[in-house]
């Protein structure tokens, strides 16, 4: 894991939001910092507060909708290009801003088992340990050991994996101003073959269910699979749901769902992030109507929509 100097941690001008989201979509924002390890975060974040600077923070954009009104706020990107993590033996000491996928990648290499179901999940770790990101039952918090956050004054500080409250889909970072900066994970020795083949399966398999996010306009799975209602039940996919509802026939401007998966908004050419908005609440309705559930979105809304304004902590 190297060690760069610290960057510039002031925005020049302002900039555009929907190059940084993989559904290309959103307004202004006052400037962005992109960062790249724990120390460039900390500074960027204190030199803000100095100045009195309002901010928020966002990773790879993958799991996040951004107002076509922009925001009133500078936007601090904590991301890297190339995966940032040190092995100390069976356990892994990685950046937040590393994307998941090339995390995932990482540990196959180095022959440790544990985080394989998450290939192929766009994100970085942060947003990943944020949201409990998942698949095939095994979730990114099942392998955590411990995080270090930082508040928005700057603080740093680390808690273990039980402080962190995780559920399905979900953890207490969600419900604070903290932002994880660098996470170690306790994997376990496992064969570099059947990792690798186990790693191509799923890759697989999410190519022929997904579209590809790196060219496609999309945030992946839009709401959270529906939680059994009592402990007989399995936890049911809200794709089947939708698409019993009749939510692949939608269509709101550029925005309409993939046709192999109704859970999941594509935007094309001409796209706003309103179309989506609109798009989801079309949806959700739907299911509400036919099965009396009601969908949680899992994908984070930063800025104005309709009448409510809304400010995830990360992606």
């Amino acid at each position: 894991m190297t060690s760069a100097q610290p960057r510039p941690s002031r925005p020049t001008s302002a900039q555009r939001l929907a190059p940084f989201t993989t559904f290309k979509l959103g307004g202004l924002c006052r400037g962005v910092v992109t960062c790249t390890n724990r120390r460039e975060l900390v500074q960027a974040v204190r030199d803000l507060q100095a100045v009195g600077d309002a901010f928020t923070l966002i990773g790879g954009g993958s799991n996040l909708l951004v107002s076509d009104h922009g925001l009133d706020q500078v936007v601090i990107r904590y991301y890297s290009e190339k995966p940032l993590v040190a092995r100390e033996g069976n356990n892994l000491v990685v950046q937040a801003s590393t994307l998941l996928d090339d995390f995932v990648a990482f540990t196959v290499q180095e022959g440790l088992d544990g985080m394989v179901a998450c290939s192929g999940i766009p994100g970085t770790v942060g947003g990943a340990i944020t949201g409990n990101a998942g698949a095939f039952g095994e979730q990114i918090g099942d392998h955590l050991v411990s995080a270090t956050l930082v508040d928005r004054a700057g603080n740093e500080w680390d808690v273990n994996r039980d402080d962190l409250e995780f559920a399905y889909r979900s953890s207490k970072l969600q419900r604070s101003d903290a932002y994880v900066a660098a996470a170690r994970f306790r994997l376990k020795p496992g064969l570099r073959e059947r990792m690798r083949a186990q790693r191509q399966e799923i890759m697989q398999l999410r190519s022929a269910k997904h579209p590809d996010w790196r060219r496609v306009p999309t945030a992946g799975s839009f709401f959270k699979n529906i939680e059994p209602t009592s402990k007989a039940e399995r936890r049911q996919a809200a794709g089947w749901f939708l698409e019993q509802a009749g939510a692949k026939s939608l269509r709101v401007g550029g925005a309409h769902t993939f046709s192999e998966h109704a859970n999941i908004i594509v935007a094309d050419a001409g796209c706003t992030a309103s179309d989506v908005y609109e798009l989801s609440l079309q949806m959700a309705a739907l299911v509400k109507d036919r099965f009396r559930l009601v969908l949680q979105p899992e994908v984070q809304m930063l800025g104005s929509f309709g009448n409510t304004k809304t400010s995830p902590q990360t992606d």
